[in-house]
C-alpha cells in the first residue's frame, strides 16, 4: 500500500481523524495539543494518527491536503485544517456547529 492509499483508508476509516504529532494522551508538540484538547473538550471521539512514527506519512499527509502544517483534521472525508483554523472554527461555535450537522455530538 503506498502512502496515498494508507491516508486515504485512514481518513476513510474514521470519522474523525487527526493527523498529529504524539497521540491523544501524549501530544509532542503545542498545536497538536490544542486541537486535541478541541476534540476532548466537545466530546469527540477521533483517532490520533502520530506523524512522528513515519517520515513517509509525516510528509505525505502535506503533500495530500496541500497543507504545510501539522495538526491536520479531517471530519468524515474533509479537510478542516489545522490549529488556527481549527480554534477559529470552536471559537465562533461554527465547529461544534459541523459536528451536530455531521450527528458526531450527541
Amino acid at each position: 500500500m503506498d502512502i496515498k492509499e494508507k491516508i486515504s483508508s485512514l481518513i476513510s476509516s474514521n470519522e474523525v481523524c487527526l493527523f498529529m504529532k504524539g497521540s491523544p494522551d501524549s501530544p509532542q508538540c503545542g498545536f497538536s495539543m490544542a486541537v486535541s484538547n478541541i476534540l476532548k473538550h466537545l466530546k469527540i471521539d477521533f483517532k490520533g494518527v502520530n506523524v512522528l512514527e513515519d517520515e513517509t506519512l509525516r510528509q505525505g499527509i502535506k503533500d495530500f491536503s496541500d497543507w504545510p502544517t501539522i495538526p491536520q483534521l479531517y471530519v468524515k472525508g474533509e479537510f478542516i485544517g489545522g490549529c488556527d483554523i481549527v480554534k477559529e472554527l470552536f471559537e465562533s461555535g461554527e465547529l461544534k456547529k459541523k459536528f451536530l450537522e455531521k450527528n458526531l455530538i450527541k
